[in-house]
């Protein structure tokens, strides 16, 4: 993906590594995401949208037939049977794999240092070139790490906990 760059005419990679912003208002000016954030906001949505595709379709084909059926009973056409019997349903299965998904996204992104995007393992290695307090700057980056696992982990405890309330089957 990074390597697409020496594909583009000059002038495109030039006006890909300036940095572009818009101004709204005396106080609020939006820049535009650096070149590597967006090869590897692209990336990780490619490589990951691949298992979310198919944890979904675990999901789906976890419904039972006769819930299909019962939709088109009812006079659902197809689609209003995805949306209002198949897929909450489907969501309620694969919540729990995809929750594991979320929590793979967020120990990936550590592999965008290697197209140069400063993130969290990037800014350790840093940290401890310039301070040799290898210890310190790598148990930082991992409390890091295990907070936002954790508080990943914790929405899906609530969100089934909702669920159970709710009257959901629970698998």
């Amino acid at each position: 993906m990074f390597g697409v760059s020496s594909l583009l005419p000059e002038n495109s990679v030039e006006w890909l590594n300036t940095v572009h912003g818009v101004t709204l208002g005396p106080y609020l000016k939006l820049t535009w995401p650096s070149f590597e954030l967006l090869c590897a906001i692209f990336g990780l949505s490619l490589y990951s949208a691949a298992y979310v595709s198919e944890e979904i379709r675990a999901g789906m084909r976890g419904v039972a037939e006769a819930q299909r059926l019962a939709a088109a009973a009812l006079g659902l056409n197809r689609w209003q049977g995805l949306r209002y019997v198949i897929l909450p349903q489907a969501i309620r299965i694969a919540l729990p794999p995809l929750l594991g998904q979320t929590m793979n996204i967020v120990k990936n992104t550590s592999l965008t240092m290697a197209i140069g995007l400063a993130e969290l393992s990037y800014t350790s290695r840093q940290v401890e070139a310039q301070t040799f307090k290898t210890f310190q700057a790598f148990g930082v980056a991992t409390l890091f790490y295990i907070g936002a696992i954790a508080l990943i982990e914790t929405t899906g405890q609530l969100i089934r906990r909702r669920q159970r309330l709710a009257g959901g089957a629970q698998r």
